[in-house]
């Protein structure tokens, strides 16, 4: 009875690990809610670990988010709305797969788990709508779990994010359009709309491609650019001349940034 006690208190308590995530409060947004984590080894060549993702990042190392990375099932994903957005997460009501002293974990979201209706929701299936589920990073994973486990029960919450340097914008598109992947994004994380203005134009509204891939139909050559970012909380902060006149397709650049 007295060791159960103990363990109940542990996964209250909880010890975070897992740079660049500032905590605030009950973590900034959510309280705590339960869902299931699973892992793919690093081995295996997932896009989670090659620099893919449906979130559009490509080199996870290049922009800053490291190896604690998670894929979002569709409840939890948003069709892109929930990239780049941190959630603290902890192992629970497992003692054989479970870390001692149930320590959390923070991860940041850059991809999508896709479901796989032909399997059980509890066996293969863990990405099928309803399920609130994030298929994590073995790194991140073996933070809360052990190798071992298959799947795990974990309480799970979305909390602020702490990056270091601006909000980043790297620039394609071609003659007639023009397209931004913003990465790097504090606090929220996630990006809920954007726009740009060129010296030669008011603000044109942006609509999102896919992931964190942001679009128009523009053609701003020539012109420095400007950007109007608004976070997943309404919060919105403005850029000038984030880019200079110069710039070229696939450049990255650096502006401002978010602070709690």
């Amino acid at each position: 009875m007295g060791s159960l006690l103990l363990l109940s208190l542990l996964v209250i308590s909880g010890v975070g690990v897992g740079g660049g995530v500032r905590l605030a409060g009950n973590g900034g947004y959510e309280d705590w809610r339960l869902g299931t984590a699973t892992y793919i080894k690093e081995s295996q060549g997932h896009p989670l670990n090659d620099g893919g993702g449906a979130c559009g990042y490509g080199d996870l190392d290049i922009f800053r988010y490291g190896r604690y990375t998670a894929g979002l099932s569709g409840a939890l994903f948003g069709r892109g709305s929930a990239c780049g957005g941190c959630y603290e997460l902890r192992c629970v009501n497992n003692i054989l797969y479970c870390l001692r002293g149930s320590p959390t974990v923070v991860v940041t979201a850059t991809d999508f788990c896709a479901p796989n209706f032909g399997l059980a929701d509890d066996y293969g299936g863990w990405c099928n709508f309803p399920k609130e589920h994030l298929e994590m990073t073995e790194a991140a994973f073996l933070r809360v779990a052990k190798a071992k486990a298959d799947i795990v029960q974990v309480q799970f919450r979305r909390v602020s994010c702490d990056r270091a340097g601006g909000i980043r914008f790297t620039i394609t598109g071609g003659p007639n359009f023009l397209q931004v992947l913003i990465t790097n994004v504090a606090a929220d994380g996630e990006v809920d709309a954007v726009k740009v203005k060129g010296s030669k134009t008011g603000w044109i509204p942006m609509g999102r491609n896919w992931g964190q891939n942001w679009q128009c139909d523009a053609d701003l050559r020539g012109q420095p650019l400007s950007f109007e970012v608004t976070g997943g909380k309404g919060r919105t902060i403005t850029m000038y001349n984030v880019a200079p006149s110069d710039w070229m397709f696939a450049q990255t650049f650096a502006g401002k940034q978010f602070v709690e």
